[in-house]
C-alpha cells in the first residue's frame, strides 16, 4: 500500500478519486492526479539568460567558435568581392577586343560618345579596358583560385567552429542532465507524489533532448548569421552606399513581421511541450498498468483519453509549428522585393558607368547574402523559443523545493539497541485534512510492533514518517534517544531495512538483485540471505539460476518469488530496524510460514514494525497497535486484545469465522 493510498481515506475522496479515473486527465492535471508543471507564465528572457549562463564554464570555447566564426563569415564576404573582379576582367577583355589595336582607351571613349552612344561611353571609362587586348584568362584564373582558396579556409574555419561548438552544447547537456538526475535525489517524497512520472520523465528525457537540439542549431547558425549581416553590411556601403541604404529598407520590414510572428508562436511552444508531457504521463501510466486496463475492459476508455490528448498534440504542434513557419515565407518575399529594387537600381547604375559589372555582381550577391542570414535569424529564434520553453521546464524541476538540509551529524548518535520512540505526533498531506494527530508510543528494543487497521487509517504513514520519507507537522520521533530529525537521512536509513508490499526489481540478475541490500557482501553472504528466504529454494530450476537476468517486472518470476528476492535483500542488508509492510501477501500459505521463521529469526535482536491485514502472521507480535483515521485505537498483545472483544477482535473474527 502506498502512500497515495493512505490519503484516500474519507467518502469524499473515493468520490472524487472515482471521478477523476472515470473522466481521465483533464487540461491541467496529470494522470495521477497532480496539477501539471509549467503551468505558469513564460519568462522568456530569464531562462533565455540562465541557459546561456549554463555555458560559463566553457567561456574559452565559446570565444573560440565567436573567433573562428568571424573569420570564417569574413572569407566568405570577401569572396563575391574578388569573384566580381574575375566578371570585371571578362567584361573588360570582351569590350577591349571590339576596339582595333593600339588604339587608347580615351580614344575609344571619345569614339564612342561621337557615335551618339553616350551610355555605353560612360560605361567604357569607368572601366579598366584595353583596346585590341582579349580577356586575360592567366588573370582570370588567378583570380579563381584565390576565391576556391578563400572558400576552402572558410569552410575549414567554420568546421572548427563547429567542431568546438559540438563540444561545448554537449558538455553543457550532459551538466543538466546530471544536475536533473541530481536534483530528483534530493526531492522529497512528497513532490514525486504530486508528479506524474511520465511529466518527469518528459522533462529529464524530451526536453532535455529538445535543449541539446535547439543549442546545437541555433548557436552556430546564429552567431554565424548576425556576423554575416554585418559583415555583408560592410561590404554593400563599401560598393555603393545608395544600394546598402536600399537593401536596409527591408530590414525594419522584416523585424516587424516577424516579431509578430514570434510572438504569437511562443505561447503555442510552451503549449505544445506541455501537453507532450501530459500525454508521455498517460502513456506511462497506461503501459504500466496494462494488464489492469485489460482485467477492466477499459481499454476503449485509454483509447478514448489517448486520442484526446493526441488530438490535443496534434493540434498545439500544428498552429506552433504553422505559425512559426510564416517566417520564412515571409522574410523571402520581402527578400525578393528587396532583390528586384537593387536589381534595378544597380543596373541603372552600370549603365551610367558609376559602377562596374563585377560590383553590380557582388552586390546582388551580397543583397542574397544579406536576406538569407535575416531569414536564419528569424527562423533561429523559433527554435529557440522551443528550446527554451523546454530549457523553462527543466529549470522548474531544478528550482523545485528540495528536502531539508541535512544536519551536522554526530557519528556515535543513533546507535543502539534501537528503541524507537512517537512522542505527540502531527501529520497531515493536507493542511486541511489531519492524518495523525498528537500521537505516543513506544517499540522496546527488540520488539516486534504490528500495526493493524482499515485502509486509510494510516499504517504506512506511521512507518514513512520513521524513515523520514515526509516531515513532521508536530512532536518527534527518537531512535536510541535521539531525534531523526537531527540524522542525516542517508545515515537514518542505512539503518533501517524495508519489505515494501509492491515489489520492485531492477534490470541485473538475481544474484545482483539481493546483493543491492549491501553491496559490499560476499558471495558466501548472499548466498546465505537466499537460503534464509527461501529464495534458493526456487531459484535452481531457472535456467541460469542466480545469474538469470530480471527486469523491473521480474521476467519470468512469479509475484511471489519476487517477493522472496525483496525480502532475501532485507535480510542481507543487517539492518538495526526492520519495517515489514505486508512483506509477505504474495507468497502462498506454506512459504507464508517458512517465512515467518525466517523473518522470526531476522527481528532477532531487533526492533520490527509489521503492517498487516492478515492477523495470523502478527499472533507473536510483542505489541499490536489498532489504527484507525491516523489514531491508535488500541494497543496490546494478541491474545489481550482477543479478551478486550474490541475492534481488533472483530477484525479477527471477520478473517477467521466462518458466516
Amino acid at each position: 500500500m502506498t502512500a497515495a493510498t493512505e490519503r484516500e481515506d474519507g467518502k469524499d475522496g473515493r468520490l472524487e478519486e472515482t471521478e477523476r479515473v472515470q473522466a481521465g486527465p483533464g487540461p491541467g492535471r496529470g494522470p495521477f492526479g497532480g496539477g501539471m508543471v509549467g503551468g505558469k507564465p513564460s519568462d522568456f528572457r530569464a531562462s533565455a539568460r540562465r541557459l546561456a549562463g549554463m555555458l560559463a564554464p566553457h567561456r574559452a570555447k565559446v570565444w573560440g567558435v565567436g573567433v573562428l566564426t568571424l573569420a570564417s563569415v569574413v572569407l566568405m564576404s570577401l569572396a563575391p568581392r574578388i569573384l566580381g573582379h574575375a566578371t570585371d576582367l571578362v567584361f573588360a577583355g570582351l569590350v577591349g577586343s571590339r576596339f582595333p589595336e593600339g588604339m587608347s582607351k580615351d580614344d575609344a571613349v571619345a569614339a564612342t560618345r561621337a557615335g551618339g552612344d553616350d551610355t555605353v561611353a560612360d560605361m567604357l571609362a569607368s572601366m579598366d579596358v584595353v583596346p585590341g587586348q582579349g580577356v586575360d584568362f592567366d588573370a582570370v584564373a588567378r583570380v579563381l583560385l584565390g576565391v576556391l582558396a578563400v572558400y576552402v579556409l572558410a569552410s575549414l574555419l567554420s568546421w572548427l567552429a563547429g567542431f568546438l561548438l559540438n563540444d561545448v552544447v554537449q558538455a553543457t547537456v550532459r551538466r543538466m542532465r546530471s544536475d536533473v538526475e541530481d536534483k530528483v535525489h534530493r526531492l522529497p517524497l512528497s513532490y514525486v507524489d504530486r508528479q506524474p512520472r511520465g511529466e518527469l520523465l518528459s522533462r529529464a528525457t524530451n526536453d532535455i533532448d529538445n535543449v541539446s537540439q535547439s543549442l546545437q542549431q541555433t548557436m552556430g547558425q546564429l552567431l554565424t548569421s548576425v556576423l554575416t549581416v554585418v559583415a555583408v553590411l560592410s561590404m554593400m556601403v563599401w560598393i555603393s552606399p545608395l544600394l546598402a541604404l536600399i537593401a536596409l529598407v527591408s530590414v525594419p520590414v522584416s523585424i516587424l513581421l516577424t516579431s509578430r510572428v514570434m510572438k504569437r508562436s511562443q505561447g503555442m511552444f510552451i503549449q505544445q511541450w506541455r501537453v507532450t508531457g501530459r500525454l508521455n504521463a498517460h502513456i506511462e501510466e497506461t503501459f504500466s498498468g496494462h494488464a489492469l486496463v485489460k482485467v477492466f475492459g477499459r481499454q476503449r476508455e485509454a483509447q478514448r483519453v489517448f486520442d484526446e490528448q493526441n488530438a490535443d498534440l496534434h493540434d498545439a504542434a500544428f498552429k506552433a509549428q504553422f505559425v512559426s513557419g510564416l517566417v520564412m515565407p515571409i522574410m523571402m518575399f520581402v527578400g525578393n522585393l528587396n532583390y528586384v529594387v537593387v536589381a534595378v537600381v544597380g543596373g541603372i547604375r552600370v549603365a551610367s558607368g558609376q559602377l562596374s559589372l563585377g560590383e553590380v555582381q557582388a552586390f546582388v550577391q551580397y543583397t542574397r547574402q544579406f536576406t538569407q542570414p535575416l531569414s536564419q535569424i528569424a527562423s533561429m529564434l523559433n527554435l529557440m523559443q522551443s528550446g527554451v520553453a523546454s530549457a523553462e521546464r527543466v529549470f522548474e524541476l531544478l528550482d523545485a523545493e528540495e528536502e531539508s538540509p541535512e544536519p551536522p551529524y554526530d557519528a556515535g548518535a543513533g546507535d543502539g539497541p534501537g528503541e524507537v520512540r512517537f512522542e505527540h505526533v502531527s501529520f497531515a498531506y493536507d493542511p486541511d485534512r489531519p492524518l495523525i494527530e498528537d500521537l505516543s508510543l513506544v517499540a522496546d528494543p527488540g520488539h516486534t510492533v504490528a500495526i493493524v487497521g482499515p485502509t486509510g487509517a494510516g499504517k504506512t504513514t506511521l512507518v514513512n514518517l520513521v524513515m523520514r520519507f515526509y516531515e513532521l507537522d508536530g512532536g518527534r520521533i527518537t531512535l536510541d534517544g535521539v531525534d531523526v530529525a537531527t540524522l542525516p537521512r542517508s545515515v537514518l536509513r542505512s539503518r533501517i531495512g524495508m519489505v515494501l508490499q509492491d515489489t520492485w526489481l531492477f534490470e541485473g540478475t538475481i544474484r545482483d538483485n539481493i546483493a543491492y541490500g549491501r553491496p559490499d557482501a560476499g558471495e558466501e553472504e548472499v548466498l546465505r540471505a537466499a537460503r534464509a528466504t527461501f529464495v534458493d529454494r526456487f531459484v535452481h530450476s531457472l535456467p541460469d539460476g542466480y545469474d538469470t537476468v530480471v527486469d523491473e517486472e521480474g521476467g519470468s518470476l512469479s509475484a511471489g518469488e519476487r517477493q522472496l528476492v525483496t525480502i532475501a535483500r532485507a535480510f542481507l542488508s543487517d539492518p538495526a530496524l526492520l519495517i515489514l509492510d505486508e512483506a509477505t501477501s504474495a507468497v502462498d500459505t506454506r512459504t507464508e510460514v517458512l517465512l515467518q521463521q525466517a523473518m522470526a529469526a531476522l527481528r532477532t535482536d531487533r526492533t520490527s514494525f509489521v503492517i498487516a491485514h492478515r492477523l495470523s502472521t502478527i499472533r507473536d507480535a510483542d505489541l499490536i497497535l489498532v489504527m484507525r483515521d491516523g489514531g491508535i485505537v488500541e494497543q496490546g498483545d494478541h491474545e489481550g486484545l482477543l479478551a478486550r472483544d474490541g475492534e481488533y477482535a472483530a477484525l479477527y473474527r471477520s478473517q477467521f469465522e466462518t458466516a
